[in-house]
């Protein structure tokens, strides 16, 4: 293909699986059952950093974890008090454990208390939003905290092509009007997004000669993004529906 017919083909794939029907299959069903900013903003953080592995086991863990906050994510974190830990006893999923959800909700509480909250600690305007991941992840861990807990977040400049954080900032600020996204941070432009590069989007944009690396890095995150961002640059990460879609439920 062409990049006139490529772009076409991916236009039609990421309209295709961007809809309502997504949701049923994906992490992103869990804040979909919240109205309240901060809780849609809790719900999604958690469920995203846990989003590896078996989509069903992720699902099983992520609903677990809103029932050990009330389902009430934020004013749990708000409230939580060192008494709270015995809640979270047997929490388990792949390699994050009870320790691991603990310190998260230590962190977004003083996070939601001393700096007004997740979304502004991803719109700065000075510095590339992969940057802002770094220093968010820097903010996240400036609490004492479990040497194992800290890499759960990850950070794009040691590195990482940071899946699970740039998966949760597209379902924060892409539009909401396929129903999917949430589209509530107005702080940050979706053309500032980078696709969430995982083993299906990386396999596919591949197969499409879109990616030459072979690991899915933040190098490789580099190179799709340059291309993506040539293809549609106001919102290069719509073909995230694209890429996914034709990698996990089409085998292209």
């Amino acid at each position: 293909m062409n990049q006139k017919e490529l772009q076409s083909f991916l236009d039609f794939k990421a309209q295709q699986y961007e809809s309502a029907a997504f949701i049923s299959h994906d992490p992103i069903q869990i804040p979909h059952q919240f109205s309240k900013k901060e809780d849609i903003e809790i719900a999604a953080f958690l469920s995203a950093t846990i989003a590896w592995g078996n989509r069903v086991s992720i699902l099983k863990s992520a609903l677990k974890m809103m029932a050990i906050m009330d389902n009430s994510p934020y004013d749990f974190v708000l409230h939580h008090q060192e008494g709270d830990s015995k809640k979270f006893r047997g929490f388990i999923h792949r390699t994050f454990n009870e320790h691991d959800l603990l310190y998260f909700v230590k962190a977004l509480k003083n996070i939601y208390q001393n700096h007004g909250g997740l979304e502004p600690l991803f719109s700065s305007k000075n510095i590339s939003l992969q940057e802002r991941i770094h220093e968010f992840k820097k903010t996240f861990f400036e609490l004492q905290y479990p040497p194992r807990t800290r890499k759960h977040v990850s950070d794009p400049l040691k590195g990482s092509a940071a899946k699970r954080i740039n998966m949760f900032l597209r379902w924060m600020v892409r539009s909401n009007v396929k129903g999917v996204d949430f589209g509530i941070w107005k702080s940050i432009l979706p053309s500032e997004l980078s696709l969430p590069l995982d083993v299906h989007t990386g396999n596919i944009a591949r197969k499409l000669k879109l990616l030459k690396r072979k690991q899915n890095d933040a190098r490789a995150l580099s190179e799709l993004d340059l291309k993506l961002r040539k293809l549609d640059p106001n919102d290069p990460v719509k073909y995230d529906f694209a890429l996914f879609g034709l990698g996990a439920f089409e085998k292209f």
